[in-house]
């Protein structure tokens, strides 16, 4: 095989395996999406994150006094 031809063969695998990774990737996409958003939005999560954000807030207003 000359190089342009295994150039282009490689080239047009390489498409065909990407179109079809997408279409079949996508599905599954939209399953983890989902899935992370019910997590995300879980009122447990939501709460945990409240505490996290005023834990953090206080820890550097604690560390701002101390650095003057």
């Amino acid at each position: 095989m000359s190089k342009p031809l295994t150039v282009l063969t490689v080239v047009a695998v390489g498409a065909a395996a990407y179109v079809a990774g997408t279409k079949a990737g996508r599905s599954r996409y939209r399953e983890i999406s989902n899935t992370a958003k019910k997590f995300w939005d879980d009122p447990a999560v939501k709460k945990a994150r409240t505490r996290a954000y005023k834990s953090a807030e206080k820890a550097a207003k604690k560390a701002a006094k101390r650095l003057g």
